[in-house]
């Protein structure tokens, strides 16, 4: 993964993630970063964090809203959660989270250090210093209101951390890694994930060098009050030097998954691997109508999630059609194929850890057998397979916050398509 990999569009939206979607989403990522630790390793995991484009589709396979700043919440806490028992196993602890939770950091940090032996001076050192970095060194309209701090035993982290403009109803997610980490002040960042405000002072970038040893001078030789007063002489001369522009995500405002949000050659190459692969690697869930076939175009999906390459991520929108969203987009969470995910992705991290490899390589060979296809794959369009989908939902045993897909009126179902997203404050878990 590159260090800089990036920057996105956050809408903010309101509400809470429902309780039969959290504890799902805890499974899901709990599972996802065993397979990952166990194919590359856990400094691998810090670096998928550290990806703002990987992030995004990590929340969007979970079954959260795709699109939303209520993804940096979420996948925050269900990794909280579905990592807690397996941390000292995995050598990985998630401190901090959203409001309250983050200001615990530290202490989350120094309880830890006291069982597990790293540094904990040096890395609560880090977390203030992240955390002062991008409230005041880099001045973007956005307050910082959630702090995530991914740590390992051997003291290697990566912190996400996200604030918010409730005037524009934006978020920018931030994001950084230890990786190659030489200083806090000068271009230390990841990436930063949000929407472009024109001009932003930015004291991080490696241009401003000379202003940050300038202002220390200006403080030594002038004091605070003739500091202000140069200032003020100085207001309206001094224009800021544009600021270095990252690859940039744009999530959209719109909450439906529409055909110009995912690269439907990708979407094909699965789909034509879930129906080559499924029957010679799964062939058991075929044995399950209406589920299995379904359940193992899922889990291509996750497989891509724990094996792709950064490039493959610039979609987001793609890997929301594994378990869709729980606001009903692209389509009702399918419960019966979330939970078959579950138990196959579980029952094959069981079976690796007995030394048992063969459907971690079937998961494999159904990621690499999607990116072969996907050249010369046909499949439908992705409104069709949407559509498809929610056809499907009823039986599938479909769900979002409005309720059971089988329980909602007919009648009903043009209202629902046609309300947007609410917006003002943030979801969370």
């Amino acid at each position: 993964m590159t260090r800089r990999s990036g920057s996105a569009d956050l809408p903010l939206h309101t509400g809470r993630v429902p309780p039969w979607l959290t504890s799902r989403m805890a499974s899901l990522g709990s599972i996802v970063t065993q397979a990952i630790v166990h194919h590359y390793g856990r400094d691998a995991f810090l670096q998928r964090l550290s990806h703002p484009f990987w992030f995004q589709s990590f929340g969007a396979v979970m079954g959260m809203d795709w699109h939303s700043s209520g993804i940096t919440t979420s996948v925050i806490g269900a990794l909280k959660r579905g990592l807690g028992p397996l941390q000292d196993e995995l050598g990985i602890y998630v401190c901090g989270g959203r409001g309250q939770h983050s200001r615990k950091t530290p202490d989350e940090l120094m309880q830890l250090a006291d069982r597990v032996g790293f540094d904990g001076a040096k890395l609560t050192r880090a977390s203030r210093l992240v955390a002062k970095v991008d409230s005041a060194a880099v001045q973007d309209g956005f307050d910082l209101y959630l702090h995530g701090f991914f740590v390992t035993a051997d003291g290697k982290w990566t912190v996400v951390q996200q604030g918010k403009n409730g005037d524009k109803r934006q978020a920018r997610r931030y994001h950084w890694h230890s990786e190659a980490l030489k200083s806090f002040v000068d271009t230390p960042h990841s990436a930063i994930d949000g929407p472009q405000q024109g001009q932003i002072v930015n004291l991080t970038d490696h241009r401003a060098e000379i202003s940050r040893s300038a202002q220390l001078d200006l403080l030594g030789d002038l004091g605070p009050d003739r500091t202000v007063l140069e200032f003020e002489r100085l207001v309206g001369t001094v224009s800021e030097p544009a600021q270095a522009m990252l690859p940039h995500l744009i999530m959209p405002t719109h909450h439906d998954v529409r055909p110009k949000d995912v690269f439907a050659r990708r979407l094909h190459g699965t789909l034509a691997a879930a129906a080559e692969r499924g029957p010679i690697d799964f062939p058991e869930l075929l044995l399950t109508p209406g589920v299995g076939a379904r359940t193992v175009r899922s889990l291509a999906m996750v497989a891509e999630v724990v094996h792709g390459a950064p490039y493959r991520f610039a979609d987001p929108a793609r890997f929301s059609l594994a378990h869709g969203g729980k606001d009903r987009h692209p389509y009702p969470v399918p419960i019966k194929v979330y939970d078959e995910t579950i138990r196959v992705l579980k029952g094959a991290i069981q079976s690796a850890k007995l030394g048992r490899e063969e459907e971690m390589q079937a998961m494999k060979r159904l990621d690499d057998q999607a990116r072969r296809l996907e050249r010369t794959a046909r499949g439908p369009s992705v409104e069709a397979h949407i559509a498809g989908e929610r056809a499907a939902s009823p039986d599938l045993d479909g769900r979002s916050v409005f309720g059971w897909e089988r329980d909602l009126a007919p009648h009903k179902e043009a209202d629902r398509l046609s309300t947007g997203p609410r917006v003002g404050r943030e979801e969370r878990s």
